[in-house]
């Protein structure tokens, strides 16, 4: 699960995806419920070009409240399919990709939740698959980050709690983008693997003193399944 990252800056998104973005206010780490910058496949353009979009972290459908960010910011790639929050958008081929600089998640190796900080080696932005929902009602674009089971990664598997099944986001590397933002990599198995250990990186990055311990806890609350 992953419920805080820190989105990529817009010279890096431009540089890394070829892309030209729209400067953006985004905040410095992104949590359910903030703006932060999609990728999506261009409308009414060369389908090969992208653009840039501010969209809400936490899909929310056209009938629910937005208070569903908090729950809907992860999705199950076993269920994104069949779950009522997901269906919709994954039916209609709305894909996206999440450029991060990093994310975060809980380690208990030490008795006590602690951030770690999980970012790639080269320092390219992170691109985490997702799905995306628009609402014309209140023009709000939303999205969540396609998780996979982590169990038996050298690196992801050493986070969230002892006993909880382990999960990992979804991570596309540069040939995937095209193939997976038009639909036609949905039906092919490797495009759903683990993501090599070696080309990423972890260390300890604890909330600052001002986060409070809820806001901490929100990285490793498992949303309830009727919804995932």
């Amino acid at each position: 699960m992953c419920a805080d990252y820190t989105p990529s800056r817009k010279e890096k998104i431009e540089e890394h995806f070829g892309v030209q973005s729209s400067q953006l206010v985004l905040p410095p780490e992104a949590w359910p419920g903030y703006i932060a910058p999609i990728l999506l496949r261009a409308s009414n353009k060369d389908p090969s070009e992208l653009e840039v979009a501010p969209a809400m972290f936490g899909m929310v459908p056209h009938w629910a409240d937005h208070k569903l960010a908090r729950q809907t910011y992860n999705a199950r790639t076993e269920t994104v399919a069949s779950k009522p929050s997901f269906r919709s958008a994954w039916n209609r081929k709305q894909f996206c990709i999440i450029p991060a600089a990093n994310f975060f998640e809980p380690n208990y190796e030490t008795g006590k939740p602690v951030r770690w900080r999980i970012e790639r080696v080269d320092g390219e932005p992170v691109a985490i698959a997702g799905i995306w929902e628009y609402r014309p009602a209140d023009q709000l674009l939303s999205f969540s980050m396609l998780t996979i089971n982590a169990d038996g990664h050298p690196l992801m598997q050493r986070f969230h709690k002892p006993g909880d099944e382990k999960r990992m986001v979804m991570i596309l590397d540069p040939e995937q983008y095209q193939g997976w933002l038009d639909g036609s990599l949905v039906s092919e198995e490797d495009v759903f693997l683990q993501y090599p250990a070696d080309f990423l990186i972890a260390q300890p990055d604890p909330l600052p003193p001002r986060k409070t311990a809820k806001s901490a806890a929100k990285a490793d609350v498992a949303p309830p399944d009727s919804l995932f």
